[in-house]
């Protein structure tokens, strides 16, 4: 049975409000360490909204938000950012009119200029993410949306992170893409990165998850093992309303 102190990240009766819309209504949510979480729902259960009010962008209203034992709920985004966690936004968040490599610049906080930034590093990601070196200088704008994808999870390995928090990595890419993907995230993970992963695609899903969180208006209904999941067609009838 896993401990408290196995979880890296927890969220406790969090509760958030935008505006005048009450979108998270009470969310209990665990993230093991070392291992990949993925948090699974239909459109508009509030995993998103999850997402920005672990990273601060949406204040919780309401609960417990705590990293390493650190409560967190009530920290800034750049606070909490300081902690080691990377966030990749489902929007990817690219300056479009900056390199590869400006780009990668920006999220390297210990580097004034390029060469400067981890060459062992770099090395390691252009291993994960080789259009990442193919395009090194050429303006990110002008990326295809995989290429896109990819720059945007390698801007935030590089440094290295205890949680990397990711929006639908796998949205809207060819299935060659997707596979290309899924083995970078299984090596991030093999090089002990704790991940926290929101995901459609049940194929990217069930290659990559340790442990499954599903959402339904605002709120988890179901943590269990992707394992136990997988295997059970009724549960994930009811939950999801499709089998995998």
């Amino acid at each position: 049975m896993t401990s408290p102190q196995d979880m890296l990240l927890s969220l406790q009766g969090v509760h958030t409000h935008i505006g005048a819309y009450h979108i998270l209504h009470g969310v209990d949510l665990q993230v093991p360490r070392g291992e990949l979480t993925l948090l699974l729902g239909r459109n508009g259960a509030g995993k998103t909204t999850t997402l920005r009010t672990i990273m601060g962008l949406w204040p919780a209203s309401q609960g417990r938000i705590a990293f390493n034992g650190l409560d967190i709920t009530a920290k800034s985004t750049p606070d909490i950012a300081a902690l080691n966690i990377a966030y990749v936004p489902e929007n990817m968040g690219i300056f479009a009119d900056l390199t590869v490599q400006e780009n990668m610049l920006l999220a390297a906080r210990n580097a004034r200029h390029a060469g400067q930034m981890d060459a062992k590093r770099l090395d390691w990601i252009y291993s994960l993410f080789p259009a990442v070196q193919k395009f090194w200088n050429h303006p990110a704008g002008k990326l295809s949306g995989g290429q896109k994808q990819m720059l945007a999870v390698a801007r935030a390995m590089v440094e290295p992170r205890d949680l990397l928090i990711v929006d639908e990595p796998s949205k809207g890419l060819a299935p060659a893409i997707v596979q290309n993907m899924i083995d970078a995230f299984r090596k991030l993970k093999a090089s002990g990165v704790t991940i926290l992963l929101v995901e459609q695609n049940i194929h990217f899903a069930q290659q990559l998850g340790d442990s499954v969180a599903v959402m339904d208006n605002g709120i988890v209904v179901y943590s269990g093992s992707m394992k136990q999941l997988s295997s059970d067609p009724d549960l994930q009838k009811s939950l999801l309303g499709l089998s995998l």
